[in-house]
């Protein structure tokens, strides 16, 4: 292997394994999962480093800077990284250009290596405090019907888990088409006027340098630092980041969600929901005896999740079921018919 990891455990692999284990593999954005080692990226190279599974303690989704997707204030997207704390105290910080690369590498770690915390040390108490809270509110004995609803819906979210990485294409693909619907055109024409600026300063830097001038190096950086920063916001249109091509990666999305769930009969909710949050907050609709069958806790699940706005305090489990799933509803106007993917276009 010309381009070997660098390993960033205290054991590593001979040479000629660890060329099989990267080459086969499971590509998850700028990192991998092998039969023996988790592969990393640096902030340029991906895949740069590796670590055996056996050195890892945890790793966990952390997201920097709020979308404001919900309110349309927000100027910038998004920044999700992959952090892996090892045995030994070191932590390694990935990041990942979308979130749902992180959640499916996060799911694919936990069916692989159970053993392996993918939660903080922090989420994890919270999770708990929030748990016991929860199952206080549940019903003890719940009615005949609503323990064959609870089994319908665990069913069907077994089928979803099988293959997380459509589902979580499908939150993936309904929040970027929401940040792209409530951008507000001003920021993108102030990114373009920054980026413009940047881009002469950085020019007017480099003639300068030819021309021996004093100031030159002051114009190159900071010409390169606002251009890098235009860019890291992610508010300039580029080929796949624009109205157009994030509407056309939704579509693409719901109908491999149709197709996916077209093969189990009677699946319980509309193809453009198809999400395992979904189905948490319907279980647990059911669980709180707010309702017994299927439609009813479907109803008041919507109505619940419509009712969540900015004010509204949740627990962590809920935030992220809610940032998870809430968008695909909002694009769709909570509306059950297959239509309602085509309009929000």
């Amino acid at each position: 292997m010309i381009f070997a990891p660098a390993p960033i455990g205290r054991n590593t692999l001979a040479p000629d394994i660890l060329s099989e284990d990267k080459k086969g593999s499971r590509k998850i954005g700028p990192c991998a999962l092998g039969k023996r080692a988790m592969y990393l990226n640096s902030f340029f190279v991906d895949r740069r480093y590796y670590v055996l599974y056996g050195e890892v303690s945890r790793a966990f989704k952390r997201v920097a800077m709020s979308k404001g997707g919900f309110t349309g204030k927000g100027a910038f997207g998004s920044i999700p990284y992959l952090v892996v704390q090892l045995k030994n105290g070191r932590e390694q910080q990935c990041n990942f250009k979308y979130e749902e690369q992180v959640d499916t590498f996060l799911s694919a770690l936990n069916k692989q290596h159970p053993e392996i915390k993918t939660v903080s040390a922090e989420a994890e108490k919270r999770l708990l405090a929030e748990r016991a809270k929860e199952e206080a509110r549940y019903v003890k004995h719940l009615s005949p019907a609503a323990e064959e609803t609870l089994e319908t819906l665990k069913a069907a979210r077994g089928y979803l888990e099988k293959e997380p990485e459509i589902p979580a294409r499908l939150a993936g693909a309904a929040k970027d088409k929401r940040i792209m619907d409530r951008m507000n055109p001003a920021y993108r024409y102030a990114a373009a006027a920054i980026f413009l600026l940047a881009l002469g300063a950085l020019v007017f830097g480099v003639i300068s340098i030819f021309r021996h001038q004093g100031y030159a190096m002051y114009f190159v950086l900071f010409g390169m630092a606002f251009l890098f920063y235009t860019m890291s916001a992610q508010i300039l249109p580029t080929a796949r980041r624009n109205k157009k091509y994030a509407n056309g990666v939704w579509l693409d999305a719901v109908e491999k969600s149709r197709a996916y769930v077209a093969g189990y009969e009677g699946f319980p909710i509309p193809a453009q929901y198809a999400h395992p949050a979904s189905f948490d907050r319907m279980i647990r609709v059911i669980r709180e005896g707010k309702a017994e069958t299927t439609a009813d806790a479907w109803r008041v699940m919507k109505e619940e999740l419509k009712a969540i706005n900015a004010s509204v305090t949740v627990s962590q489990t809920e935030y992220d079921e809610i940032t998870a799933i809430k968008p695909m509803f909002l694009i769709c106007d909570y509306e059950d018919a297959p239509e309602s993917v085509e309009r929000a276009v």
